[in-house]
């Protein structure tokens, strides 16, 4: 099922998000709507309070695959890379920000196992980008300059 993203000024994009820790049929079909959500708007990426849930998960579509991070944790970041982003609830704009070039995140799946990724480029920007939502941050926040996607 295809969902509502919100758009900056909603509250719920502000909030700090609760960890998950039911990792049952409830989690499964958010993330499954998530995936349909993010399909649909064709984006890389989308965090659960975009969607009007304020908890701790987020996928990711980028070109190394699709990928569902449950409680994400940021084990180290490495390098610098600046570039433009765009995100699905401030639509028709973009920014340029400065994000690491690479990151290691552990993270649980939807049935709570526990695994680690290491991104790199565009995969760590965007992981960053969905992480930063999880504490109610938004890219414009740290945006060098906001601009209309037009420009």
């Amino acid at each position: 099922m295809v969902l509502e993203i919100l758009q900056v000024g909603d509250p719920i994009l502000r909030e700090k998000c609760s960890p998950v820790t039911k990792f049952d049929g409830k989690l499964c079909t958010l993330l499954d709507n998530m995936k349909d959500t993010l399909k649909k708007a064709e984006g890389a990426g989308l965090a659960a309070p975009q969607v009007g849930v304020p908890l701790r998960a987020v996928v990711v579509d980028v070109e190394e695959g699709y990928f569902e991070l449950v409680n994400p944790v940021f084990v180290w970041q490495k390098g610098e890379q600046c570039g433009p982003e765009g995100c699905l609830s401030v639509r028709g704009k973009v920014g340029d920000v400065v994000r690491p070039s690479k990151v290691k995140v552990v993270f649980q799946d939807r049935k709570g196992d526990k695994y680690s990724l290491v991104a790199r480029d565009f995969f760590a920007r965007a992981v960053c980008h969905e992480l930063d939502h999880l504490d109610g941050v938004i890219y414009t926040d740290k945006a060098q300059h906001v601009r209309n996607s037009e420009d």
